[in-house]
């Protein structure tokens, strides 16, 4: 840590070469944690599942994303630091201490590796491996959870243990043996501020963490920390950490930027894109003394590139990632995991790398392909022979905002109208989750400037644009009819 001016203006030791962001400069921790096979296993999941059977190009990894999220949320945190230096240089004309610029360093790098790790506990085929049914049921066993952590113990990193294991939960264990294995302490980073600022855990941070915490809040907040006499000393580190949780899992977050722009780069088409420089160039850091609150405000400038940003997102979920044909195949992929599980070796073997981190890097999309090829082989009539054959399901209808009980009746519908059986005839459902754009904004407020006194103001998002408005949660449901081959099934 003795080196931070260095390490700000990128004294990096190796640079990746991304189709997307263009150079990405690693440190020697990044690169070490990126070797890893914990890691390197990452390369074998794609990142959109089998999105590629519709979209040739999105043949994309976690790997690749995985590092991109980070080096965007470095991008959004040092934008943010940046205009605050400017600001306090040309307007308040106050200095920035040493110990405020290593507080900038330390929080870099965590955002950093957090970003990196924020994913590496996904198994194969992404999302969809936890929503298949027979996966649910091995992550639902009593004393999972026990077991993965086995000889660790956890109570620094969770309050209590959770009742239902996702795939966050093994990105946190996951993480944890890679800071572990790779020594990050020798870099100056303690592993539980990683871990804290992640998606799941309730981990306090370290005495260094809220130490840099309150320079930190000093460099933000400068001569008013003491305007309505609240104690720096016992708040800040909980302002900072979910200031820093929010650019790794919030409403505007590194992951979101990366995966839209990614996902809409490989899958060559238009609406995922953003002016993610405009963005980021219009990013602050919002505090408000008498709260007190500290999170990710925008000037009034850039509410253009956030409304970009929330409607590319919007339409990405609703032509490629609910694309008719590409969700039809989502499910034909989950029904044929659950078949190839029928195969109690298969089952034996998913089971211990799902409790075993020794295993669990061999569990990727290459695992279950093999298993998809060997089934198909000695059954044609199977889920896995229209998975590799790129055996569609026949489309037949698209409705929105059905409730559970709707979708049954519309199948049966569907089914008499096509005189067919009623488990001829399937659905399939996302749900596109955007409430949060309308009604919860606590984590984005923009800067607007008073007319009269020309200072600056907090407000909420809905107090000043009428556009986030008009996103609600919504739900996709595409009908199809079996293949042939499958319709005994």
């Amino acid at each position: 840590m003795d080196y931070f001016p260095e390490d700000l203006l990128g004294a990096h030791s190796k640079l990746i070469m991304d189709p997307v962001h263009g150079g990405i400069p690693l440190f020697p921790h990044e690169v070490a944690i990126i070797d890893h096979p914990l890691f390197q296993r990452l390369r074998n999941i794609c990142q959109n599942d089998i999105l590629s059977l519709v979209f040739p190009g999105a043949t994309h990894s976690r790997f690749l994303h995985s590092i991109g999220v980070m080096h965007v949320g470095e991008r959004i945190f040092l934008s943010m630091v940046k205009s605050y230096l400017e600001s306090r240089r040309y307007k308040a004309k106050i200095s920035t201490s040493k110990e405020q610029f290593f507080a900038i360093d330390y929080f870099n790098k965590i955002i950093r590796l957090a970003c990196l790790l924020h994913d590496c506990g996904h198994s194969s085929f992404s999302h969809q491996f936890t929503r298949t049914s027979k996966i649910k049921e091995m992550m639902e066993s009593p004393g999972l959870f026990e077991t993965l952590w086995q000889g660790i113990n956890t109570e620094h990193l969770y309050d209590a243990l959770p009742s239902v294991i996702e795939h966050e939960h093994y990105s946190i264990r996951c993480a944890h043996q890679l800071l572990l294995d790779t020594k990050i302490h020798e870099s100056g980073i303690n592993l539980v501020d990683v871990l804290a600022i992640m998606e799941t855990t309730s981990a306090s941070t370290s005495d260094e963490f809220n130490s840099h915490a309150e320079h930190f809040w000093q460099f933000i907040a400068g001569s008013h920390t003491q305007v309505t006499g609240w104690k720096t000393t016992t708040s800040a580190p909980d302002l900072v950490s979910q200031l820093l949780s929010s650019i790794i899992s919030g409403e505007v977050d590194a992951d979101r930027a990366d995966y839209m722009l990614r996902d809409g780069f490989h899958s060559s088409v238009t609406i995922g894109g953003f002016n993610l420089d405009h963005l980021l160039s219009n990013l602050r850091f919002g505090w408000e003394p008498k709260t007190p609150w500290l999170g990710l405000a925008i000037t009034s400038k850039g509410l253009s590139a956030l409304e970009d940003f929330v409607y590319s997102r919007n339409q990405m979920y609703r032509h490629v990632y609910a694309h008719k044909t590409a969700l039809g195949f989502d499910w034909l992929l989950r029904e044929a995991i659950n078949e190839v599980l029928k195969d109690e070796s298969i089952a034996e073997y998913v089971g211990l790398c799902l409790t075993d981190l020794n295993e669990f890097r061999h569990l990727t999309d290459n695992y279950f392909w093999e298993c998809f090829r060997h089934h198909a082989r000695n059954n044609p009539a199977s889920y896995s022979y229209c998975i590799i054959n790129r055996v569609k399901l026949k489309h037949i209808d698209t409705q929105f905002d059905l409730s559970t009980t709707q979708i049954e009746n519309r199948r049966q519908e569907l089914a008499d109208q096509l005189n067919l059986d009623h488990a001829a005839v399937v659905s399939c459902s996302m749900n596109a989750k955007f409430s949060k754009i309308r009604e919860d904004f606590d984590q984005m407020k923009v800067l607007v400037k008073d007319a009269v006194t020309h200072q600056h103001k907090l407000k909420l998002i809905s107090e000043v644009s009428t556009f986030f408005n008009k996103f609600t949660d919504g739900t996709i449901t595409h009908f199809y009819v079996r293949p042939n081959r499958l319709t005994q099934m």
